[in-house]
């Protein structure tokens, strides 16, 4: 029996084998699309020295063509609490969770689809309780025909195999493999936006505090002028409509104080949530725009190697390979399926005669079967697969002139961030020096007090402004490391950041 067994499988499994060696893979063969043949990304600068400027966020940047990334780029910013704030996200935060389960999801239905190159080898074993009709049909059994009771059992093995003739199996496995290699960069893609998030998330926190200290700044110089005015009120060299409107500006700037401590509970709250933790876990670390080091030497990939480094048009490339290879899957479906079995076995009325001589059995056959009729599903399923892949090629093209574009709009902002850094720390020093010559002037009484409230204004739109666009810097700068990929390629094989 040992030998039918080995005999009946060594059989199906050479001659699948050789028929699928045999066989080609019916419809297209994927190619990776070429790379764009632009040398630059229009306009936007490529290389050079930004414009600098005294105070924080203040230092020249240098926009270096063709340089690589560090897999960890956010240590660039040069703070502890940051980096750890990014592995806390890493390993806290739930979609990160979610796209490595995906992963692990992808490599297994991966191998599930590869195990179809190999014979189908099952066992069952059946018992029969049955009660023969004595009156009308002979005994099936050797059991005297007055006993109509009898039991009968069977062993038996079964081989089957679908031979891979026109390549079904083959692009079905290859479409697997491109959507593994597609979460595996959805998982990049999840790293890279969520150390972003976190970065861009710190420096907004970093702005606020910023813009508060500001405007908690001006109010202790208003409430400083606003005894002044109740002095030179008492004096009688001011009247009481100066001391309210003196009190009224002071007022107005406090109530801008509120919104903004607003914004920074809201933007500690995303904070908390990127790092996978409820509100109630807040982190103990805060940002402040002084301890953040703006990094000196930015990175500006070329077009041709960012859709190397670009995740998401990775994963648009790997999702066209699925649907190239998915045409060829529904070409093998229309034409002749074949299939071999074998089945081996012993039948007996008592266990103990399973697999004696005269009790067993076996089957080989093949078979080939051809749709002929089925309405044009087939067909149609064809045609879908085509449009599929019709579908996949635009959305990669899309995801390329995305990824580009991310580019060029991240190197515009940050030539304008400098610049508009440097404006904003003259106007806030010119803003400063106006306002403490006012305010002398008015303690003289050589001035209105209107001119000195115009004055206030005007600093206090200066400091804000000049908060804003420091952390315009930092965050822009940030964006263009995500924006070139965020250099995953040079982190070790297998490890999350």
């Amino acid at each position: 029996m040992n030998s039918h067994i080995r005999t009946i499988v060594t059989f199906s499994t050479v001659l699948a084998l050789g028929v699928t060696l045999a066989g080609c893979a019916v419809g297209p063969n994927f190619k990776r699309p070429a790379p764009p043949n632009a040398s630059d990304y229009g306009s936007a600068p490529l290389r050079g020295e930004l414009a600098s400027s005294p105070g924080t966020g203040g230092n020249a940047q240098r926009l270096l063509a063709d340089t690589d990334i560090p897999g960890e780029w956010w240590t660039l910013f040069k703070s502890d609490k940051l980096d750890q704030l990014v592995r806390q996200a890493m390993t806290g935060n739930p979609n990160v969770a979610a796209a490595e389960a995906a992963l692990r999801q992808a490599h297994e239905l991966y191998a599930a689809q590869r195990a179809q190159f190999l014979p189908l080898l099952q066992g069952s074993f059946d018992a029969t309780r049955a009660k023969n009709a004595v009156e009308t049909i002979a005994n099936p059994t050797s059991l005297p025909q007055s006993n109509p009771y009898y039991n009968l059992y069977t062993a038996q093995l079964s081989v089957s195999y679908v031979p891979d003739v026109f390549g079904a199996t083959r692009r079905s496995v290859e479409a697997a493999r491109a959507q593994t290699e597609g979460s595996r960069f959805q998982l990049e893609a999840v790293y890279l936006t969520l150390s972003s998030n976190v970065v861009v998330t710190a420096v907004q926190e970093a702005m606020l505090r910023g813009q508060i200290a500001a405007t908690q700044r001006l109010l202790e110089l208003q409430h400083q002028l606003t005894e002044t005015v109740r002095r030179q009120q008492a004096l009688g060299t001011a009247s009481h409509l100066d001391v309210l409107t003196q009190e009224s500006a002071e007022a107005q700037t406090a109530a801008t104080l509120p919104p903004l401590q607003k914004q920074l509970g809201v933007t500690r709250d995303a904070l908390t949530a990127l790092l996978g933790k409820l509100p109630s876990e807040e982190p103990a670390e805060t940002f402040r725009l002084e301890e953040l080091t703006l990094p000196s030497d930015l990175p500006v990939t070329l077009p041709s190697k960012l859709i190397e480094h670009r995740p998401d048009v990775r994963q648009a490339e790997e999702n066209m390979h699925a649907a190239s290879a998915e045409v060829g899957v529904s070409i093998a479906n229309m034409l002749p399926q074949f299939l071999i079995t074998g089945n081996m076995g012993s039948n007996a009325l008592e266990t103990s005669q399973l697999f004696k001589s005269g009790t067993g059995f076996w089957d080989v056959g093949a078979s080939l079967t051809q749709t002929l009729f089925d309405a044009g599903a087939l067909l149609h399923r064809h045609r879908a697969a085509d449009a599929a892949l019709d579908q996949a090629g635009a959305q990669y093209r899309a995801a390329v002139i995305a990824a580009c574009q991310n580019v060029a709009d991240t190197l515009r902002a940050l030539q304008a961030d400098a610049d508009a850094l440097k404006a904003s720390t003259e106007a806030s020093r010119a803003a400063r020096g106006t306002f403490d010559l006012n305010r002398r002037q008015l303690e003289l009484g050589a001035i209105s007090l209107v001119s000195v409230l115009n004055a206030e204004e005007t600093y206090r739109q200066a400091e804000i402004a000049l908060v804003q666009a420091q952390a315009n810097r930092y965050s822009d700068t940030a964006a263009l490391f995500q924006a070139l990929g965020g250099g995953w390629w040079n982190r070790a094989e297998g490890r999350s950041p």
